[in-house]
């Protein structure tokens, strides 16, 4: 199981109900994180405290979550006002992922670390957010089918952070881009019905945020072409998708074909399809490929693709956009590669040019976003954020040639030692590789060291699962005075190898199927909780209608099956925000107020509550009477009349 950094969570208000939630996600995606709250109500000085929660937890997940309305609020304990917490985001200096709760408030536009959850967060919508009662006694603002929206989106924004992004996406046509079979209805006899016309539109979508389209469809091509024309309305065009595998062959035969013509690994491909067949035949040859396999319902298509987690991007930099721009220029140039009779003359045919320069500020997300994507040629494995690039001296790779340009493709990150020029990242995109470019960087790395005066080069090198490229490359073409440090060497605390997405593979399919919604999710949940306690035995059954009503609601809260009347609501595993959601549901249940004093009074149990509620129910004379005969009665009789009781 991977070991990541934990999850921090700042708010306005009590937040601590999302732990259910993000706990049950942390399980289904393997993760091994802790979730920790900041003090409550300290947004502002979470983020500004060189001391506070997130500043001790660098390498977290951080958090915050405000309610909308209180950018306004007049309560100067629940104020936040939107300009300044821009700014204090700014200064925190790390990515912050800011999530503004119902009711919707407005925000500026994000810092340049902030990432918005707004857009994961209305994937969830719920109906019943607001929870007036459990505010009023706890400042718990939320129903527990919000929280579980909003520990889904909180999580899911992580899952899009940490997980090896995917970069083509394999479609198959029938029943799939269209309805019908084109060989067999006519190209003019299938239908672009509207969830395909929605499934076109979030690939096209896809495609801008930088994902490469292909075809993988068993068809003859002249249908498939002609399909094309005959429905000119489809949002797609052939000329969207960077390679097509349109033939009768096995689609793991087109797939890993296309994998080596783009110089991709296969674990970054996802086939869409409407076939189970074709999907299981696929996954059988290539398990590394992601196999969608779409709902057989037309109509839940679109849902469908909405929340399958692989799909999302929460930044596209302008490199992203134009990814298959570039990856049409590598095709080209593999054409002249296979037409040269030698390296040496396809380099000279290439005129490739390489700039190697300081970093700028305009540089940096992209510069982060290599360190997360670069495996093959990457010699450290670090994994930087934006914030963690720029504390670092990094210098930055530009390649062109006739084709056009790679773009920045590389990057250099140093630091010095009293005698060494010490190369703490090496990476190259797998694109520019065979070009010459690696070589490049390696002499001016030389040509820094000898500017400085430094006797020699370092480059340490961290032995990964896919990085046997930049280890055979640096062992092998380290350029004189140079040295290669094996993975024995000790190194900086902060080299290692970065966990994987996940230690276990993530089902994308049921998440999208059967936890796309906030009851599913929330059933999930619930029933998680139950299974866990299902051993756990009922004790002292109610006795009267109010109290198996009690216990029903405290089973509900609880999510415990059969909870005895005599036992503790502390002992059954609740605690105090879950005391103000049970005090709420009995409000709502039986339209009775109870006081909070019975939490800290002393044991609170079904029994217990139920002489409350019973108390808080009877007629205020009937109790005047009452308590009228029980002081006419001596202490004798007093004592006589509890011992019968």
């Amino acid at each position: 199981m991977p070991d990541h950094n934990g999850i921090v969570i700042a708010a306005n208000f009590t937040a601590d109900p999302i732990a259910e939630s993000l706990y049950f996600w942390i399980r289904q995606l393997g993760w091994a994180d802790e979730v920790t709250f900041a003090p409550y109500n300290q947004v502002f000085q979470t983020l500004l405290d060189p001391n506070g929660a997130f500043a001790a937890n660098p390498k977290a997940a951080h958090v915050v979550l405000l309610r909308g309305d209180r950018a306004a609020d007049a309560r100067v304990d629940t104020r936040v006002d939107a300009e300044a917490l821009r700014a204090a985001i700014r200064s925190f200096g790390r990515p912050v992922l800011v999530a503004c709760c119902e009711p919707a408030g407005d925000l500026p536009e994000p810092a340049a670390n902030e990432i918005r959850l707004n857009g994961l967060l209305a994937k969830y919508p719920v109906g019943d957010a607001l929870d007036p009662h459990a505010e009023q006694l706890g400042d718990v603002p939320y129903t527990p089918l919000y929280f579980a929206a909003l520990g889904t989106a909180v999580a899911r924004a992580i899952h899009a952070l940490r997980a090896r992004p995917f970069k083509v996406i394999a479609l198959d046509c029938d029943n799939t881009l269209w309805r019908g079979t084109c060989g067999e209805d006519g190209p003019e006899g299938v239908m672009v019905d509207e969830p395909r016309r929605q499934l076109q539109r979030f690939m096209r979508t896809q495609r801008d945020a930088g994902m490469l389209l292909t075809l993988a469809s068993k068809n003859n091509e002249a249908d498939v072409e002609e399909t094309f024309r005959a429905h000119p309305e489809m949002p797609l065009a052939p000329g969207d998708f960077i390679a097509r595998r349109v033939n009768w062959e096995p689609k793991a035969v087109g797939l890993a074909g296309v994998a080596e013509e783009l110089a991709l690994g296969l674990d970054s491909f996802i086939l869409v399809d409407d076939s189970a067949k074709e999907i299981a035949e696929m996954r059988a040859a290539l398990p590394e490929v992601l196999g969608l396999e779409l709902p057989h319902n037309e109509a839940r298509i679109p849902h469908y693709l909405e929340h399958v987690w692989a799909f999302d991007h929460l930044q596209v930099t302008e490199e992203d956009r134009q990814r298959n721009e570039s990856y049409l220029q590598q095709v080209r140039r593999g054409r002249l590669e296979r037409q040269a009779g030698s390296l040496e003359e396809f380099l000279r045919e290439l005129k490739v040019e390489i700039h190697i320069q300081p970093m700028t500020e305009a540089q940096v997300a992209r510069v982060a976003q290599l360190t997360q994507r670069t495996n093959q040629m990457n010699t450290t494995l670090i994994r930087r954020s934006e914030a963690e690039v720029r504390e670092t001296e990094c210098w930055t790779v530009d390649v062109s040639d006739r084709f056009g340009s790679y773009g920045l493709v590389g990057a250099i990150f140093l630091r010095e030692t009293d005698d060494a020029l010490v190369v703490d990242g090496f990476l190259l995109s797998c694109r520019a590789l065979g070009r010459g470019v690696e070589h490049r960087m390696m002499e001016r790395i030389r040509e820094l060291a000898a500017e400085r005066g430094k006797s020699r080069v370092e480059v340490p090198v961290v032995e990964g699962p896919r990085n046997a490229t930049a280890r055979e490359f640096v062992r092998g073409g380290v350029p004189a005075r140079a040295e290669a440090r094996t993975p024995d060497e000790k190194t900086k605390p902060n080299e290692q190898a970065p966990a994987t997405a996940t230690a276990v593979r993530i089902d994308y399919n049921r998440i999208a199927r059967e936890l796309s919604r906030p009851s599913q999710i929330l059933d999930a949940v619930r029933a998680e909780k139950r299974t866990l306690a299902a051993e756990r035995g009922g004790s002292q059954q109610p006795r009267t209608d109010l109290e198996r009503q009690l216990a029903a609601v405290w089973a509900e809260t609880l999510q415990v099956a059969n909870p005895g009347v005599e036992e503790d609501f502390f002992d059954l595993g609740g605690h105090s925000l879950l005391a103000v959601q049970l005090f709420s549901a009995v409000r709502q249940e039986l339209g009775v107020e109870l006081s909070m004093d019975l939490v800290y009074g002393g044991r609170l149990t079904i029994a217990g509550m139920a002489a409350a509620v019973e108390l808080a129910q009877a007629d205020p004379e009937e109790m005047a009477r009452l308590m009228a005969e029980i002081e006419g009665l001596s202490d004798e009789e007093l004592r006589a009349l509890l011992a019968e009781e």
